[in-house]
């Protein structure tokens, strides 16, 4: 039986920050992933000679060369990473887009903020002072009381269609919660993609991986591929290890869990309460723990740039109500709001080989997970639909004809943001929240996890802590703080080690 200082499950991007942060200081560390290949939420894959990147459109948090107290600079200080070994490019342009209104926004925050200023001057006031209730909040005080970041922000703006617009991209790029987020989390968000914005590696999501995984590995850390953790083993209130799926024990005197708070504790099992009743892990009885907010998402390759067809935005977030509505749709998806993204229109040095243009929506877990597969589907299988230039082709499964029809909803709402460009379409790829399941193991496909956060990690049992999504840091660059925060927290601090890098 091996026994290790720390046992971390999922090597997604909190899983590789913590291992390497703990590996730095020798640290007998490994790092647990059920699948075949690392990342997590953020992965990716090939399909037909393309590249593809899954859950990265952007990195946030955006800090230039040199940048001093943003939570990028943290990160590399911590890990010890150069910031040109991040190959970073910053993004053109962005918008949130609305049925007769759109709101510019940059890297330079003054670009949104003369956009409210244009579009609702009456409350450009308003929306300085939320900006200041923003920079004022102290968003990493882990022990701060939980608010409502609707009444904050409605405290400040009146127009409810300007307050929908400015929770539009924080909701759909971090918010596990519907229709509303923790103050804490609006604050991380508000301050990642409107005060410091996005950016991309020319390689995308894999640059960033490769560049995480050779750093553990350098710094003596152990990944174990295709090792999934069955169960949390527990004597009295403490963790002291885990049983792999094959049966295999591994012991270790930490273990820190991505997997995410209602995941861990079923592989925790009988020894803590049921996620019914939450006691325990979650701390609040009154929210039902398994997220809702799932997604689905189309990829679509072009015979050309997106600038070429006239779309300027690198990420443009929409609506095509008149009100917002952020929450699990009851039909398989509700195409009426979402993200369109143009990998390509960053200001990137070399024009990307792929065009690309990739849509998000919201979708129902349950009624997807519903859905007849037909003989032969497989839990992980993507959709190869046809192109437009050969759309008579049959589906080949009741589950392949409903990705084939929201494909085409997809595509025709997105119209009043960006031309028709359906034409240029050589390819397509699309993934459902059952994807999202089959790959991440979050239950009921929760991208952003449960809605309860737990911002100290701690679980309820002694030795095992929450990192990730359901700890509360947010995005890629929120992700490896989580990891690296608990880290230093549960571990080196523990063990009275040096935690400056």
């Amino acid at each position: 039986m091996t026994h290790y200082d720390a046992i971390i499950i999922g090597a997604g991007m909190s899983g590789l920050g913590a291992g390497i942060r703990l590996a730095m200081f020798d640290k007998k560390v490994v790092v647990l992933e059920r699948h075949y290949v690392w990342g997590g939420l953020n992965s990716f894959y090939q399909y037909q000679g393309h590249q593809f990147d899954v859950g990265l459109h952007a990195m946030t948090n955006y800090a230039p060369r040199g940048a001093k107290g943003l939570p990028l600079t943290r990160l590399l200080k911590q890990l010890r990473i150069r910031w040109d070994e991040l190959d970073l490019h910053e993004q053109g342009h962005s918008a949130v887009s609305w049925p007769g209104e759109k709101l510019k926004f940059s890297n330079d925050f003054e670009l949104l903020r003369s956009e409210v200023a244009r579009a609702f001057p009456s409350q450009a006031d308003g929306f300085d002072a939320l900006t200041q209730a923003v920079r004022d909040y102290n968003e990493l005080d882990l022990n701060a009381p939980t608010l409502n970041a609707r009444e904050i922000v409605e405290s400040h703006i009146s127009d409810p269609v300007l307050a929908d617009m400015i929770f539009c991209p924080l909701m759909y790029y971090g918010s596990a919660r519907e229709n509303d987020m923790d103050w804490d989390q609006f604050v991380v968000m508000f301050k990642s993609i409107f005060f410091e914005g996005f950016a991309r590696p020319q390689a995308g999501v894999r640059h960033i991986l490769k560049l995480l995984i050779d750093r553990y590995r350098k710094a003596g850390g152990e990944l174990r591929l295709k090792a999934g953790v069955a169960k949390i083993l527990t004597e009295g209130n403490r963790s002291v290890g885990v049983e792999l799926d094959n049966g295999e024990t591994l012991t270790a005197d930490t273990v820190l869990s991505s997997a995410g708070l209602v995941e861990t504790t079923k592989m925790v099992g009988a020894t803590l309460a049921s996620p019914a009743s939450h006691s325990s892990l979650s701390g609040d009885a009154s929210i039902a723990p398994t997220g809702k907010l799932s997604f689905t998402e189309t990829i679509n390759v072009l015979n050309k740039p997106a600038r070429e067809l006239g779309i300027e935005e690198t990420i443009i977030f929409f609506n095509n109500n008149e009100r917002f509505n952020y929450a699990q749709p009851t039909d398989l998806c509700d195409t009426s709001s979402g993200v369109i993204c143009m990998p390509g229109n960053f200001n990137l040095p070399e024009q990307p080989n792929d065009h690309l243009i990739r849509i998000t929506n919201i979708a129902n877990f349950d009624k997807w997970n519903a859905v007849d597969r037909g003989v032969g589907f497989q839990p992980a299988e993507v959709m190869r639909a046809p192109c437009p230039q050969s759309r008579s082709e049959a589906p080949t499964s009741p589950y392949q004809a409903a990705k084939q029809h929201w494909y085409t909803r997809s595509c025709d709402d997105v119209l009043a943001h960006i031309p028709e460009f359906r034409a240029h379409t050589t390819l397509t790829d699309m993934f459902t929240p059952r994807t999202i399941r089959h790959y991440t193991g979050h239950e009921g496909g929760a991208v952003y996890g449960s809605p309860i956060k737990k911002r100290t990690g701690e679980s309820g049992l002694e030795g095992l802590y929450i990192i990730g999504t359901d700890q509360g840091f947010l995005g890629i660059i929120g992700a490896m703080l989580s990891g690296i925060s608990m880290a230093n927290r549960w571990v080196l601090q523990r063990d009275n080690a040096a935690v400056e890098a």
